[in-house]
């Protein structure tokens, strides 16, 4: 039996990744920095509380492990990237958790040998804010590149914005979830849930521009079979994205919510002008649009479904995320506009 390890094995896609792994037949262990869930069964993994920052102790607890696979899910410093590529140089597969927020360019889709990285600086290198996210990963998208050049198994899965549910039987009951860069880091509250709340609420709900705003998006599962795909198909310095085979406009997004809910919703649509009348920017909806920019933000995937990956079919992605998200506390109303603003602008357009 092949061992694996899975670096921030507790976080969203982490955990999914363990569950995959599993399911695969790999004998699983996962480091993360601590137990989210002390009511969390890992009957089946091994499960080692260590912090990436503590380098002896991280090295250690690797040495002890033994790995043949590592799937990194928690590295977003080029520095950590550097000490990776070192401890995992004798690995059969090293897969990092890069971003679709590499790109710098609005290619459309963008491709991963194709549409140019963020350049990175000393500037970036202590920033911690979503500013410096994207040229952080792409800094260490390079380390890995440069590794397997040197002759580690390393390669780079970059997924976009990541959505499904949180819990999972038996690895992590209550954890918060994950999407990233806004398309992929760990610790933001699913945008999903906003929208599915919102929808299971109101029989009209507010959605900015003519709702064919595009923000690829790529469920959970998705990208744990791709991370397992990628360390046993993928060849060395190579990237490969991940994101929904099919992809969906805004509007799309909410008229299958309310599909999986069984109800139905209208949807009425808002000018930037229109919501700036009662407060608002078309910004301050998720999923409109790439960080408000006028281009969609589209991943090719054709180069990791070469490798036999596929995606599962957005209706029983989002069916398996509604009934989650409705089974949780989560509410999304980290992401509320505001309802009583958009009942203004509702108003308005009724007069």
């Amino acid at each position: 039996m092949a061992s694996a390890l899975v670096v921030g094995g507790t976080g969203f896609v982490g955990r999914h990744a363990v569950a995959d792994l599993l399911e695969h037949g790999y004998d699983v262990t996962a480091f993360s920095r601590r137990r989210r869930d002390s009511s969390d069964s890992w009957d089946a993994v091994t499960h080692v509380e260590v912090d990436r920052t503590d380098a002896e102790a991280f090295r250690a607890a690797v040495h002890r492990t033994d790995p043949d696979v590592v799937l990194d899910c928690a590295l977003f410093h080029p520095d950590h990237a550097r000490s990776a590529v070192e401890t995992f140089a004798d690995v059969d597969a090293y897969v990092y958790v890069s971003s679709g927020g590499v790109y710098a360019r609005d290619d459309v889709p963008k491709r991963e040998s194709v549409t140019p990285l963020h350049s990175f600086s000393s500037d970036h290198a202590d920033d911690d804010t979503m500013a410096s996210y994207g040229p952080r990963k792409a800094e260490c998208d390079r380390i890995v590149t440069r590794a397997a050049e040197d002759g580690v198994a390393a390669t780079s899965v970059r997924p976009t914005m990541v959505y499904g549910p949180k819990s999972l039987d038996g690895l992590a009951g209550s954890a918060s979830g994950s999407v990233s860069w806004a398309p992929d880091r760990p610790g933001i509250q699913n945008h999903h849930e906003y929208w599915i709340h919102r929808v299971d609420e109101y029989d009209r709900v507010v959605v900015p521009g003519d709702g064919t705003a595009i923000w690829h998006r790529v469920y959970v599962e998705d990208v744990a079979s791709a991370l397992r795909i990628v360390a046993e198909e993928g060849a060395p310095g190579e990237a490969y994205n991940v994101a929904d085979r099919l992809v969906l406009t805004m509007e799309d997004v909410v008229a299958l919510v309310a599909e999986t809910l069984d109800t139905s919703v209208e949807v009425v649509h808002a000018s930037r002008r229109e919501l700036e009348a009662v407060g608002l920017t078309p910004d301050d909806f998720v999923l409109y649009h790439h960080l408000g920019r006028n281009y969609p933000h589209v991943l090719s995937t054709c180069k990791l479904a070469a490798l036999g990956w596929d995606s599962t079919p957005v209706e029983v992605a989002m069916e398996r995320t509604v009934e989650d998200a409705l089974a949780s506390d989560r509410d999304g109303k980290a992401f509320d506009p505001g309802r009583a603003a958009e009942e203004r602008f509702l108003d308005s357009i009724a007069e």
